[in-house]
């Protein structure tokens, strides 16, 4: 299983643009590595018939997997199936954020006005957010525990197991769909612009980027895409924690743990597939498994297509 670190899937525009620089946040509920906390993850076209699109999304070397949810790389953003385009500088998806000073200067430029952590009690205090100047911040613990479990691994198929039925438990856990929907409301009903995270801003993070996109009806592909875009995004990150692994636990622990690292499109099918089985779509996931209301789901739209 050597090779496996080469197997993460990459979106269908792999042409590595940005350079990323390692930070110490992991993605997905790792065990200890080197004696310090492996901390728990989370996971177009032209836009020139908008008058009010932004800039693509600024590259932070500090904080590898941030971006606008609207991007779709370079000059592109992502359009519903009719055609609309999701407006930048609405809503950014991110890794823990603990941006250098540099990297908090760039996010001051971009008015973020709250800004939504995702993570456990122990994942908070292990690594507190930055704020950009002027963002209230708000903790919606979405796991409900006061730390991320580490699960028993053996192989990498369990750790592929581990992850996919972690996207189920986002649509049949009800603790889970409940904190959800107070996130959405909240969002619904919070400033211009806004961001969410989780630690690694993948799998939470993945989860609410795909229901935000869905509710709009963005093509399923697309939204498999911007999931992805973790694994390039956190390349470099990535390889140097399966090369730690290594060192610390050997080759076949180190290639077990190695999918918990990056994302999988079978991780977001899961998820995507268990609210079809449970709910018949998306759509009914959002209305009668999230409960949320006509009122808040056309905020979100609004928000999202401006």
């Amino acid at each position: 299983m050597r090779n496996m670190k080469h197997k993460l899937e990459q979106p269908a525009s792999l042409m590595l643009t940005r350079r990323r620089v390692l930070q110490g946040t992991l993605g997905a509920w790792l065990l200890p590595i080197a004696g310090g906390a492996m901390l728990a993850g989370c996971g177009g076209g032209s836009d020139s018939d908008s008058d009010h699109q932004l800039a693509a999304t600024p590259v932070l070397a500090s904080v590898p997997n941030f971006r606008d949810l609207a991007d779709a790389e370079g000059a592109s953003v992502y359009r519903t199936a009719k055609g609309k385009a999701l407006q930048r500088g609405v809503f950014y998806r991110s890794n823990a954020l603990v941006p250098s000073a540099a990297d908090l200067a760039t996010l001051n430029t971009l008015d973020i006005g709250a800004v939504y952590d995702l993570r456990t009690m122990s994942e908070v205090a292990s690594q507190p957010d930055i704020l950009p100047q002027g963002a209230a911040y708000t903790n919606i613990n979405i796991m409900g525990s006061s730390s991320a479990a580490s699960p028993g691994i053996s192989t990498a198929e369990d750790a592929i197991g581990y992850m996919e039925n972690l996207n189920r438990m986002m649509v049949t856990d009800a603790g889970y769909r409940e904190r959800l929907a107070e996130l959405f409301t909240a969002m619904a009903d919070g400033p211009h612009a806004q961001l969410y995270h989780c630690t690694a801003g993948k799998d939470r993070t993945g989860w609410v980027s795909a229901v935000l996109m869905s509710l709009v009806d963005v093509p399923q592909s697309d939204i498999m895409q911007n999931y992805l875009l973790t694994n390039k995004y956190t390349a470099a990150q990535i390889e140097t924690q399966h090369q730690g692994m290594i060192a610390a636990y050997g080759q076949a622990y180190a290639d077990a743990y190695y999918p918990l690292l990056g994302v999988q499109s079978s991780f977001l099918h899961a998820g995507l597939d268990q609210a079809s089985e449970s709910y018949g779509s998306m759509s009914g996931y959002i209305t009668n498994g999230l409960g949320l209301s006509a009122s808040v789901q056309s905020a979100l739209t609004d928000r999202l297509l401006g």
